[in-house]
């Protein structure tokens, strides 16, 4: 067994797990399955895996300093100057094992104290439960390990979008989309400009948006660019596209539960704005326009040419006005 810390791309294409990370601790090391190739954001959920395999395609190989198991937890320090430390911690949650993976940083992190609901969007009236029983959520098929909704009230369909990575479609139109970004890929989407390409389509469409899997705070914190850069570019893409949002959630959980209610509340507003279009073309004749009624300036224009005793400024007495109808014809 090497002492390098190695991770590798998880070749069960299916998983939801998309990394193999293989622990120096034994003879034979401890082979995981793991979200993420280090927990940088938040703690990384990991699961065991059947084994290492023959012909693994190799992410990351790190030299290990320090490997040791101490109780429920296996001490990590690797043989480099950053992300060196962490930690996997072994726990039992519903009668099954978790391992989670986390440093330092994310050990202190605060989960937030939500709970996240369970009832339909309001969309119509201001009243509850008049939209339907569930949401059809269409899912871009170059979406990896993508959100399935379950949590809510909702279905998903894989099919190429032409905008976004999850939409609705009102009369086989989408009418509103949602792009989804990790920090890591929104800092890198917007320093190479592929995301102003994408705000640039969302904006094409009656509602758009992008949501962040984390906190705003997290740009400030990025390790391997100038987080001021990154924050400049978050300002400048939304004021070219203000009418596409930059929405950071706190977790993958809010993200996908801030998605489902705006693709709800948008199909809702696309479906109001498309039935009231009809009857705008339907209205009887209203008549003619009633004359525009004098300003005060006017008035007194025209009283000082009919030589009418008026005042400089203030109102002007009612039989002014009333001789100025009957003038007029009005």
């Amino acid at each position: 067994m090497p002492d390098d810390f190695l991770v590798a791309r998880n070749p069960e294409a299916d998983s939801s797990l998309p990394y193999l990370v293989r622990i120096p601790l034994g003879r034979e090391g401890v082979v995981l399955k793991a979200r993420e190739t280090w927990p940088r954001t938040s703690k990384v959920y990991c699961h065991r895996a059947d084994g290492w395999p023959a012909n693994p395609e190799i992410v990351e190989r790190v030299p290990t300093r320090v490997c040791t198991s101490r109780g429920a937890a296996i001490d990590l320090v690797l043989d480099r100057g950053r992300e060196n430390r962490s930690q996997f911690v072994l726990a039992r949650a519903k009668g099954r094992q978790v391992i989670f993976w986390q440093t330092p940083r994310t050990a202190k992190q605060a989960r937030p104290n939500v709970r996240i609901p369970t009832a339909r969007p309001r969309t119509t009236d201001g009243e509850p439960g008049t939209a339907p029983s569930e949401l059809e959520i269409l899912v871009d098929t170059h979406e990896r390990y993508a959100w399935k909704f379950s949590q809510q009230q909702a279905t998903t369909d894989k099919r190429s979008l032409p905008v976004g990575d999850y939409a609705v479609e009102l009369d086989a139109q989408v009418v509103a989309a949602v792009e989804r970004k990790s920090l890591q890929d929104l800092s890198s989407s917007l320093l190479n400009g592929k995301l102003r390409y994408a705000l640039a389509e969302l904006s094409g469409i009656r509602h758009g948006a992008v949501v962040v899997e984390d906190k705003y705070s997290r740009v400030f914190s990025l390790a391997h660019v100038r987080p001021s850069a990154v924050a400049d570019a978050i300002a400048e893409c939304q004021a070219r596209y203000p009418s596409v949002p930059i929405v950071f959630c706190e977790t993958r959980a809010l993200a996908q539960e801030w998605t489902y209610r705006f693709l709800a509340a948008a199909l809702h507003e696309a479906r109001l704005e498309l039935g009231a279009a009809p009857h705008l073309y339907d209205l009887e004749p209203a008549g003619p326009v009633p004359p525009r009624e004098p300003t005060t300036a006017e008035v007194r224009a025209w009283a000082l040419a009919a030589g009418l005793p008026v005042s400089d400024r203030g109102r002007m007495r009612p039989e002014i006005w009333e001789a100025y109808r009957a003038a007029v014809g009005q």
